[in-house]
């Protein structure tokens, strides 16, 4: 009785919400599941799901965030997994319910994807959302007609300023959802009798689903083979067009919806002129101008409202290494905590203040509406490289992860334009190299003001930034003439309403995102760290042995503190660098000599092709073991004393800095997002040929810079 009971408690019901993009179903899904969301793929294709739970009245209920998609056609990845959940195909749990957010002051498009979904037969309830926006624009809805013609329940929200969506909570705890009103009859448009094979085949409900299944479940990947091979048969028995279909469902709806909206929305007004504001934003000069005083404005707040917790981070980590030392004994284990594993954490949390900050700044444009306007200004600037306007979206999404910014090219219909974007995207600095890039800089650059407020450590920052962007449209202008393609391509793109940021929504986002990388990056981070210290620590066993007995003769009769000191610190050398690692980075070091790198270096190179942020806790990391146990120096000021063994002169000096920053500008050493490329290409040809081309570029332009600045 009592395991009855415990499976009734855990067991909850389902609720998806749907809508167009830029309606606010990101909102309202926060709003419900405020910080208990995860984030994982669904399987086959690159999409987030996104999911949440949320107890109303002792109930659970779990929260599905469906992509945003304008309808129920194969067009894109989004609508193959709206269909995938929607349409009970067993690949995915249909939802109990289905809520569908419509902007208020755009029925008509929204209503389109509503009759689909009616006529797939769902649970479903509406909510007319950005009612402020519509009674500014003297928009009014007839709640009650718009429900006598679908048969749903309808509310109406304003979920920005948070009205009436206690009204969404009470629905969903009473389960107020229900079956609409049949719109169109897709027998008109295809063959009963092909209609009801399908429905008999994948046991469906009602002729819709069958419709969408013929459309949709041979593109789906999920879907098992021998489904796909039987829908491929059935296409080829078939005697019409599915573009035809689509043509003549689509007049239909739009038919119904015109009756519809003539009866429940009582006034419209005029569409208004385009925003003074932007007539300056979309300006062909001052636009990019104000696009790239906003990215400066970004990364000089990101030096100087990160410095704070950062330096207190950095400190914090550092007596925290003494701390061990002092409280542990001598020995293995205490070694393995204080060089291996607070340093490696140390190399991951010290970034947290940065990439909240630069995930909360992206939130920020999006949400504002700006970045719907950087997509439209930018379209004419990057198709003389290949690219297209909605290039830009997985361009700026890179400079925080290339992961998201590969993944979001699947928007991108042409080919040609979508596989340069994927080819190029990972040059652009993401978050990942923003370690890196603060460490080198407070190490080469002054901490100074030019002009008196502009900081130059801001300003060396976007040089770096701006340089990835000119790899970027270098690498597509090649490309461009390489890809041969004879699609062409078009871009239509809402410009939606100037707002206020939605500050939950930004909070939200920078703590999912630093989670994130903490969790993720950091398990990467924290692994590899531990391998390190483990080859650094142990070598071939004689060549070890050696190494010690010639300290400790050397230590005989020897008083003078100082010059103990000096041979215990030689000792130490000697051991790292005949240690497993020692011997590897030895090995790679004819080779990088060029570009002013040491051995040491070598090997923070070889550990961060697992990811790019493994750079500085690998340096953390090495230049911590054998290090004075009383030592308490932060990772910055341990670099700044680090001395070239072949050079004589600091190892983090000018040249070589500047050299390793531009090497991570260009180089692809992040296995995560060979993985995606791999995913959205089908193939492993995409990825090595762009580790191969990044790799060569990172090295030459690397090799120019340290010739240059020495």
């Amino acid at each position: 009785m009592s395991e009855t009971l415990l499976s009734k408690q855990i067991q909850s019901s389902r609720v998806a919400i749907i809508g167009n993009p830029n309606v606010g179903k990101s909102t309202i899904f926060n709003y419900l599941t405020g910080l208990n969301q995860k984030i994982g793929n669904y399987p086959g294709v690159t999409v987030d799901k996104k999911t949440g739970l949320i107890n109303l009245k002792g109930e659970n209920f779990e929260i599905l965030d469906l992509p945003g998609t304008y309808s129920l056609f194969p067009n894109s990845e989004d609508e193959i997994i709206a269909h995938r959940v929607l349409n009970h195909t067993k690949i995915e749990a249909r939802p109990d319910y289905v809520l569908m957010v419509i902007d208020s002051s755009q029925l008509s498009r929204g209503l389109f994807l509503a009759t689909q979904l009616i006529d797939l037969g769902v649970n479903l309830a509406i909510i007319l959302n950005m009612s402020d926006l519509a009674e500014k624009r003297k928009i009014e809805i007839k709640s009650y007609e718009l429900f006598k013609a679908l048969g749903v329940p309808i509310l109406s929200t304003d979920a920005r300023n948070q009205k009436g969506l206690d009204q969404v909570k009470s629905l969903i705890s009473e389960k107020n959802f229900s079956k609409g009103s049949q719109t169109v009859d897709i027998k008109q448009v295809i063959p009963v009798e092909i209609l009801e094979k399908v429905k008999a085949k994948f046991e469906l409900e009602n002729a819709y689903q069958a419709y969408q299944m013929i459309r949709f479940g041979a593109k789906d990947v999920a879907m098992p083979e021998e489904d796909r091979l039987w829908l491929g048969q059935l296409f080829q028995t078939m005697n019409f067009s599915l573009e035809e279909a689509q043509l003549e469902e689509t007049k239909l709806r739009y038919k119904k919806i015109t009756d519809i909206v003539t009866q429940a929305v009582t006034k419209k007004e005029a569409a208004k002129p385009k925003s003074s504001i932007d007539s300056v934003v979309l300006h062909p000069f001052w636009g990019y101008l104000i696009f790239a005083g906003i990215l400066l404005v970004i990364f000089q707040t990101i030096f100087t409202w990160a410095s704070y917790p950062m330096d207190l981070i950095d400190g914090l980590f550092a007596e925290l290494t003494g701390y061990i030392n002092d409280l542990l004994p001598a020995g293995p284990l205490t070694s393995l905590i204080s060089e291996g594993v607070i340093p490696g954490i140390g190399g991951v949390v010290i970034f947290i203040p940065q990439i909240a900050l630069l995930f909360g700044f992206l939130a920020i444009l999006e949400d504002t509406g700006y970045m719907s306007r950087v997509v439209f200004l930018m379209d004419r600037w990057m198709r003389p490289f290949g690219l297209h306007g909605k290039s830009i979206v997985p361009l700026v999404s890179g400079i925080a992860c290339a992961i998201p910014g590969v993944m979001a090219a699947r928007n991108i219909s042409n080919w040609k334009e979508k596989m340069i974007t994927i080819m190029v995207t990972p040059l652009m600095s993401c978050s990942a190299r923003l370690p890196v890039y603060i460490i080198l800089i407070g190490l080469t650059v002054p901490d100074e003001l030019i002009f008196g407020f502009i900081n130059m450590q801001a300003l060396a920052l976007l040089g770096l930034y701006l340089l990835g962007v000119l790899g970027v449209l270098f690498t597509s202008l090649v490309m461009k003439f390489i890809l041969k393609t004879k699609e062409n391509s078009f871009l239509m793109t809402e410009l939606p309403p100037y707002r206020l940021p939605r500050w939950g929504d930004v909070g939200i986002t920078m703590f999912e995102k630093a989670k994130t990388f903490v969790f993720e990056a950091g398990k990467v981070i924290l692994a590899i760290s531990i391998i390190l210290w483990v080859l650094a620590t142990y070598g071939p066993p004689s060549r070890m042995e050696e190494v010690r007995l010639q300290g400790e003769a050397r230590l005989e009769n020897v008083t003078d503190e100082s010059e103990i000191a000096a041979i215990e610190a030689e000792t130490s050398s000697l051991l790292l660098e005949n240690s497993f690692i020692g011997i590897m980075g030895r090995a790679i070091e004819p080779v990088i000599k060029p570009l002013g790198y040491d051995w040491k270096i070598g090997i923070a190179l070889i550990t961060s092709f697992a990811a790019r942020e493994v750079f500085i806790s690998t340096i953390a990391t090495i230049y911590s073991i054998g290090g004075d146990v009383e030592d308490e120096l932060t990772i910055r000021e341990k670099l700044s004393q680090q001395i070239n063994s072949n050079t004589g002169k600091p190892t983090f000096d000018v040249p070589t800095s500047f050299s390793l920053m531009v090497f991570y500008v260009f180089a692809m050493q992040c296995m995560s997002t060979l993985a995606v490329v791999k995913r959205e290409t089908k193939s492993w040809k995409w990825p090595l040929i762009q580790t191969a081309y990044m790799s060569i570029l990172a090295y030459v332009m690397a090799f120019i810079t340290f010739q240059i600045f020495s």
